[in-house]
């Protein structure tokens, strides 16, 4: 019986090479209660919050509501708000994060400040001066591919191998549908392995390496698979709304 490889890629994709910006996202999610208060909405600074983020453009849900399908299956397709206080004397001062699912900040505003005596008062002037940052980005959604977060587990089945020493080959599905890069891309080498480009320069793909020669964890866009050599040639081997599609690549590294 010829021996069978099971391999499980377990592997983070860095939104460093997505490069995202908070026009890449649609949603974003408030909290009940922001860490430097003691109850959920106090001075209503959450609804606050939500409100402004609708007035700039986004779709804004409270983190502990019913989500949307789209949302809810996948929270890395929306942003995370966070609301920060400086401690001083006599003033009150706020700034907002925006923060994709890793924790990596794509927005964060200038610091609001209020001089008010009552708490209400000034924690709402404080936050709405904050905002006022959101002026100068001009938010506009834009649907993206590019956003990158961390994915669950991808398990792939190998082909059996003819031989203890043979290279591992294609991997195995009855419903594989062969396509194509079109171009040449070039390797660029990064800390975990390279990214691809093309001439634009734009990113087609990041891979990473693996414990196997000529074979690489990858990452297009919120797309992930292996890249892998086969006969001679480069292949992108990913899973596409149920079938497995085969992409042929042009590598030069």
């Amino acid at each position: 019986m010829k021996p069978y490889i099971l391999i499980t890629l377990l592997f983070t994709a860095f939104s460093g090479f997505a490069q995202n910006t908070i026009n890449d996202y649609k949603y974003v999610l408030v909290p009940e209660k922001f860490s430097f208060l003691k109850e959920n909405d106090q001075y209503h600074l959450n609804s606050l919050t939500k409100s402004i983020l609708e007035e700039k453009g986004f779709t804004v849900y409270f983190d502990n509501a019913e989500l949307p399908r789209e949302v809810a299956g996948s929270k890395c397709d929306a942003l995370n708000v966070e609301v920060q206080q400086r401690k001083s004397m006599f003033v009150t001062n706020l700034t907002v994060l925006l923060k994709d699912c890793q924790g990596n900040i794509l927005f964060q505003s200038k610091e609001g400040k209020s001089r008010e005596k009552e708490y209400n008062v000034s924690y709402n002037l404080a936050l709405r001066d904050a905002f006022t940052s959101f002026d100068e980005v001009k938010y506009v959604y834009k649907k993206s591919e590019k956003i990158q977060a961390q994915q669950p587990v991808v398990a792939a089945t190998v082909a059996p191998l003819s031989s203890p020493n043979a290279s591992a080959a294609a991997i195995v599905n009855e419903q594989t549908v062969s396509a194509s890069i079109v171009g040449t891309l070039y390797a660029q080498p990064t800390a975990n392995g390279y990214q691809l480009i093309d001439t634009t320069p734009k990113v087609i793909l990041n891979l990473f390496k693996s414990s196997m020669q000529d074979y690489f964890i990858a990452v297009k866009g919120t797309t992930n698979g292996i890249v892998l050599k086969k006969d001679g040639e480069w292949y992108f081997d990913h899973y596409k709304n149920g079938p497995l599609v085969s992409e042929m690549l042009k590598i030069k590294f």
